[in-house]
């Protein structure tokens, strides 16, 4: 696999990010073709023995190997493809259209493709993975059914390092589309997500306890966030995303259980929001009053930067949500412990479908500082007048043009 090395700033500091390395060999993979093991792509033959198979020659293989799905409709069962490896390097090319069971019920985990414990790992191709979701999102009334079912996942990445994901599609998840948990140095280009607006907590890249990731050159139409990044997450660059519809580029949501881990380091840039509820969120929840009690310190939203953004008919372009409530009403709730610190928007414009287009809602015990507003120019054409600015314990800076006008301390 080649170096790719590229340097971005967040704050002033420079951040080195390498994906993959020099020490691989070049060795042409050996080829692990899932028809050879018996795999139909008929679109109804249950494939995954076969799958697990192939990947078990090619993960076991001495020397680079690649799993080969050709064209075709692969049903496929839930799978989890296990390493550590010895092949060095191995690939995943997903060239034809891989089905999952239309009833989540015939899936029995929360991912339904999942890798784990992995380097070096590059799943690829022109191929799809189609979740078959639609029977199972009205199964998503978790807002007033405490036992609802836990949808499958399409593809989840655990403990994967030094890999990347270019190329695919996936369509029509149950639950979220991409997930991953302790990632360490991934690279995510030239992906398609695809799933109705309506369609409930389709997540498009959920992210957490990860660090050093790339999410370049990707259309995302979804149901939920976009991207959403949760607890413990370090060092991101985005740049070159098409969001829409969806809920937006967003951290969080954070602060309800007290083990939750910094997140640092975030840039988010040369970005494309089309008709989504929020562009850029943080979300954090109020803390409850037995929690605050115990705590008396914050966890970190530090060294964000989100530059050269345009918003088309946006709900809330920006949005600092630290009064987060998605079930309301919020009983017996008290201050965010989220100390939201260092943050730069710069050069974002566009339409904002809600009057407030810029919305700071910070946190009364850790109000949000540094926060620096350079260059915003964002409408508001609605009966009820131009965009406002509304701003709750907030101090920073603005400079350059400001619309609407700012109100920072």
């Amino acid at each position: 696999m080649a170096c790719i090395d590229f340097v971005f700033k967040v704050s002033g500091l420079t951040m080195l990010f390498i994906v993959g390395t020099t020490s691989l060999p070049t060795t042409v993979p050996k080829v692990f073709d899932v028809q050879r093991y018996g795999a139909k792509g008929d679109g109804k033959t249950d494939n995954t023995n076969a799958f697990t198979n192939t990947w078990e020659d090619a993960c076991t293989w001495n020397g680079p190997s690649k799993m080969y799905i050709p064209n075709g409709r692969f049903y496929l069962g839930a799978v989890s493809f296990a390493g550590p490896c010895t092949a060095g390097s191995i690939s995943f090319v997903i060239d034809g259209t891989l089905l999952a069971p239309p009833n989540n019920n015939d899936i029995k985990k929360e991912t339904w493709i999942n890798f784990r414990y992995i380097e070096y790992l590059t799943v690829s191709g022109s191929g799809t993975l189609d979740g078959q979701g639609q029977m199972s999102w009205s199964l998503n009334d978790c807002r007033k059914n405490e036992f609802c079912p836990k949808l499958a996942i399409n593809m989840g990445f655990d403990f994967v390092k030094k890999s990347r994901l270019e190329g695919i599609t996936s369509l029509n998840s149950k639950a979220g589309h991409f997930n991953f948990f302790s990632v360490d140095h991934f690279n995510i280009t030239g992906v398609n997500i695809k799933a109705p607006g309506d369609s409930p907590n389709t997540d498009g890249i959920k992210i957490a306890l990860s660090s050093n990731i790339r999410i370049s050159n990707t259309n995302i139409s979804t149901g939920d966030d976009c991207i959403a990044m949760l607890s413990g997450n370090n060092n991101f660059d985005i740049y070159n995303v098409t969001c829409g519809p969806g809920h937006g580029i967003s951290i969080g949501s954070l602060g309800k259980n007290k083990d939750e881990k910094n997140v640092n380091g975030l840039t988010v840039r040369d970005t494309v929001f089309i008709g989504t509820t929020d562009g850029i969120r943080i979300k954090t929840w109020e803390s409850s009053v037995s929690t605050i009690l115990v705590l008396s310190y914050s966890h970190l939203v530090s060294n964000f930067v989100y530059e050269n953004l345009q918003m088309i008919d946006v709900g809330t372009p920006i949005n600092i949500d630290q009064k987060y409530c998605p079930y309301p009403p919020c009983k017996n709730m008290g201050d965010s412990h989220i100390q939201i610190q260092n943050v730069t928007l710069k050069n974002i414009w566009g339409t904002s479908k809600n009057k407030v287009a810029v919305k700071f809602q910070c946190s009364k015990s850790f109000p949000c500082k540094d926060v620096k507003l350079i260059d915003i120019n964002l409408k508001h054409n609605g009966v009820d007048g131009p965009a406002i600015t509304l701003c709750e314990n907030i101090k920073g800076s603005a400079t350059g043009k400001m619309v609407p006008s700012h109100c920072m301390n």
